[in-house]
């Protein structure tokens, strides 16, 4: 990006972020870099689009995962990319299911806010020029866990068992899927068969619940305090 007179302008960056400390926190970090500008703050991704409609186009959103609103990491990412803007995730959640959801949805990166400032700075940095930002957080989302054994899902079985471990009897997962119920039935014998192999047996619906879990293909499940 290049200004009047041959000189660079500085990357302008959004941040997605309903924590004022954490949102003060990244202020503070870039302020010394000259190229990179923090020019608009929100609590939500409307919120954002709104206030970007009357400024100059953002090169980066800096996003945090999980929000007051409710939203989505995945609904999020493709909303701004949606309107051309590339995304960051700035978390400070362990949480897969979370972080897959926005790899999936085409993020250049992840990035913990428990990293050093540096850390930090140079990863805005690299997503801001629109490259990706290769951490063990990015690559553990896709990948799955690297300290679980991988056991190799195809894109159909991943559906078959993330709705039956979800919940969902067999009839039903038939049904959303189109498949019939048999050949859901035999598609969790081989999705049993695979974890076993992996050395992670998986003999019960419940045991297939907490597979998905740790592979990222549900959520955690979330614990409230009691009222």
């Amino acid at each position: 990006m290049w200004a009047e007179g041959g000189k660079t302008a500085p990357r302008r960056i959004g941040l997605v972020e309903d924590h004022e400390s954490v949102a003060i926190g990244l202020a503070a970090m870039l302020a010394p870099e000259p190229d990179l500008d923090l020019v608009l703050t929100a609590g939500t991704v409307p919120e954002l689009l709104a206030a970007a409609a009357n400024s100059a186009p953002l090169d980066l959103v800096v996003l945090d995962l999980r929000l007051a609103d409710g939203s989505s990491p995945e609904d999020n990412v493709r909303g701004l990319r949606n309107r051309g803007v590339e995304v960051l995730v700035f978390t400070g959640a362990d949480n897969a299911f979370l972080v897959r959801a926005a790899a999936k949805a085409g993020v250049l990166g992840v990035v913990r806010k428990s990293e050093d400032v540096p850390t930090v700075v140079a990863a805005v940095r690299r997503a801001a020029s629109g490259e990706q930002v290769v951490t063990t957080d990015w690559a553990a989302a896709i990948d799955g866990d690297p300290q679980l054994s991988d056991v190799g899902l195809s894109p159909r079985q991943e559906e078959v068992l993330t709705l039956y471990a979800s919940g969902e009897k067999a009839s039903r997962v038939a049904r959303l899927t189109g498949l019939s119920e048999q050949t859901v039935n035999d598609y969790l014998g081989r999705i049993r068969q695979k974890y076993a192999d992996a050395g992670r047996p998986a003999p019960t619906k419940t045991d297939l619940y907490k597979r998905a879990v740790e592979d990222g293909w549900l959520p955690v499940p979330e614990r409230h305090p009691r009222g």
